[in-house]
């Protein structure tokens, strides 16, 4: 890939904590493996990283705006201090601009950081992450877990935006590995 991006966006379920559909419970927050170390690479590099997601389970009814909050909060816990949060409460049928993989929380994200959207990466499991980031302009990485469908994968590689975890999806975005030197 070219130059390292000026910051990173993180899809937050199944990325950068275990995907439990619609949680609305801290307690059962759990940080994906290799999350904190990936996280301490870009953020050791004055690079700063924020989380996109969307939740759609405030438009089902499922989950309300205090929980997700809460939900996010746990992540910070677990993984330390975002730059920049955005998500998106509504549903697949709502035709928001915002729901990956519309750009409009990368955009937003990206605004907020004071960084042009061709200077953003965003990471993610799934096609709605990679496509939000084709939309916005920004570079897009997949990690992909059990929910990733095989063309999603086969289409990332070939692409040469495929990494097996969050380390490699930092490497492959020009982090150097934790210890290494300058």
């Amino acid at each position: 890939m070219s130059t390292r991006p000026r910051a990173v966006l993180f899809d937050r379920d199944g990325t950068l904590v275990v995907d439990v559909p619609y949680n609305g419970d801290p307690d059962a927050v759990r940080a994906m493996p290799g999350a904190a170390a990936a996280l301490e690479r870009v953020r050791a590099e004055g690079v700063p990283v924020g989380v996109v997601s969307n939740q759609s389970g405030i438009a089902r009814g499922l989950l309300d705006a205090g929980q997700v909050e809460a939900v996010n909060a746990r992540v910070a816990e677990l993984l330390g201090p975002f730059a920049v949060w955005r998500w998106c409460p509504h549903g697949s049928d709502d035709g928001c601009a915002c729901r990956k993989p519309a750009p409009g929380m990368v955009l937003d994200a990206a605004a907020a950081l004071g960084v042009e959207p061709a200077d953003v990466a965003v990471i993610g499991d799934i096609a709605a992450d990679v496509g939000a980031a084709d939309a916005a302009g920004a570079r897009a990485v997949l990690v992909p877990t059990a929910a990733t469908r095989r063309e999603e994968i086969e289409d990332a590689a070939a692409r040469g935006i495929l990494a097996d975890d969050l380390a490699g999806a930092v490497t492959l975005l020009g982090f150097r590995p934790s210890g290494s030197a300058l």
